[in-house]
């Protein structure tokens, strides 16, 4: 194990050299790929010579997620204690469905969700777990809500025609997860968003009352904290009174942005957090740890347990069910995915995460002002949000940005609203600092005045 451990410090560092020089991996075309790299499994063993050469060539042409050219998705950079704390849990390779097998690492996951909970005004009676990936969080809030207004769907399946809502500009896995549910693609209704992509409540008003008319059962709503594209906020307040009205669960789909909840300044962009009935963040996200952290939390916890509890005495061997964490988990093996963000938490104070937080939204408006200064450049976005959405000159963003790619310039990603398409960057990594920014717009300028596109 020493022996591994020292090599495993060697391609560390060999990591963090490659993003400092090589930020941007060139890329392998998928035609090439097994030709480049030995990606074979053999009879034989790999002598380790032959087993480390094929390591380091694996780490260089690897996208670098953690470099500061990478702009391409919701997450990025590598938050030191956060990793400490990820390294640990691969070490322990606890399974968190039991006390007796995870012991204190479930009370580390406990005191996440309960802090969690009371920071959003959720009672006494909350609760949550962790999900592999922000739509597995998903998945479990409309599962419950099914479950809850239609309880014989756990035994029975689901009979009658039930709806649900979400906006035009919301996450993609919600139409999924109607599928997963047995509720169904086409009872999925998209809400019409204003300019922003904030969902409309007069609009959600009208289309739960037109199908209660025609006998359907409204039973769920999702509500973004910052959508996929624009990194919009829907407004919690006004959506939770037409929920009320109706009596339909309301879950806020934070994985992108439900991290303000730790800032001061920004919280108020949930204001009304606390009328929902379920709420996921993914602290992979704005919080910076490493893939995946994914929580939900839902104000009710029976529904966690009505929903995904189930015997099994080979399992539970201990008295105190709180603290058998696969009770309330979709997954029965589940690896310790709290840990890291316990490290992180514990290391920097929720000050330290408010920080971290707030250091994206003034990244972001570092790039926005930039944009503004320069004629060049045309800005989508909006402030409050941590996607910079713009189109530079009339090169079209997809051809623009697939260039990047191929020249090894940046790793940045383009998207669509309202049939307009555009460049989006994200400051979701709080490593990067000003000068980043505007290195990222040089690369830009630079590379664009010395190619034909």
């Amino acid at each position: 194990m020493h022996k591994d451990l020292k090599l495993f410090t060697e391609l560390v560092e060999y990591l963090i050299s490659e993003e400092k020089n090589n930020p941007v991996a060139t890329p392998i075309d998928t035609s090439k790929l097994y030709k480049t790299l030995d990606l074979s499994l053999n009879d034989k063993p790999t002598i380790d010579e032959d087993f480390i050469k094929t390591l380091k060539g694996i780490i260089k042409s690897t996208p670098k997620t953690a470099s500061t050219s990478f702009y391409n998705q919701l997450f990025g950079g590598r938050i030191d204690r956060a990793t400490l704390g990820d390294l640990l849990a691969v070490m322990l390779n606890n399974s968190m469905y039991t006390y007796k097998v995870a012991g204190p690492q479930v009370g580390i996951e406990k005191t996440i969700l309960k802090t969690i909970c009371d920071m959003i005004g959720y009672p006494d009676s909350a609760d949550g777990t962790f999900a592999p990936g922000g739509s597995m969080s998903n998945y479990m809030a409309v599962l419950m809500a099914r479950d809850k207004y239609n309880p014989s769907a756990r035994t029975a399946g689901v009979s009658n025609k039930m709806t649900l809502y979400t906006s035009e500009a919301s996450h993609y896995s919600i139409a999924k997860n109607a599928s997963f549910i047995g509720v169904g693609r086409d009872q999925v209704r998209r809400v019409k968003t204003n300019d922003k992509g904030e969902m409309l409540a007069a609009d959600l008003d009208q289309q739960i009352s037109k199908d209660i008319e025609q006998g359907y059962q409204p039973f769920f709503v999702n509500a973004t904290a910052g959508t996929t594209v624009l990194g919009a906020f829907d407004d919690v307040e006004r959506l939770s009174k037409v929920c009320k009205k109706h009596d339909v669960w309301l879950h806020l789909d934070g994985a992108y942005c439900g991290a303000v909840i730790f800032s001061d300044e920004y919280k108020h962009l949930v204001k009304g957090i606390e009328h929902t009935n379920s709420f996921s963040v993914n602290a992979h996200k704005m919080l910076g740890t490493p893939l995946s952290c994914s929580i939900i939390v839902a104000k009710d916890k029976k529904h966690l347990n009505q929903s995904f509890s189930n015997d099994a005495e080979y399992l539970y061997q201990t008295d105190d069910d709180d603290f058998n964490l696969g009770k309330t988990s979709l997954q029965c093996g589940r690896r310790n995915d709290a840990l890291k963000f316990w490290t992180l938490w514990k290391s920097v104070g929720s000050n330290g995460l408010k920080t971290i937080v707030d250091h994206q939204f003034n990244l972001a408006q570092i790039a926005r002002d930039y944009i503004n200064q320069h004629p060049d450049y045309t800005l989508y976005s909006f402030d409050d949000s941590i996607s910079i959405c713009f189109n530079y000159k009339d090169i079209p963003a997809h051809t623009l940005c697939t260039a990047l790619y191929e020249d090894s310039q940046l790793m940045v990603g383009f998207g669509n609203f309202k049939n307009q398409e555009f460049v989006r960057m994200v400051t979701i990594n709080s490593l990067l600092q000003e000068k980043d920014i505007m290195h990222f717009f040089k690369t830009i300028e630079k590379f664009t005045s010395s190619t034909d596109l």
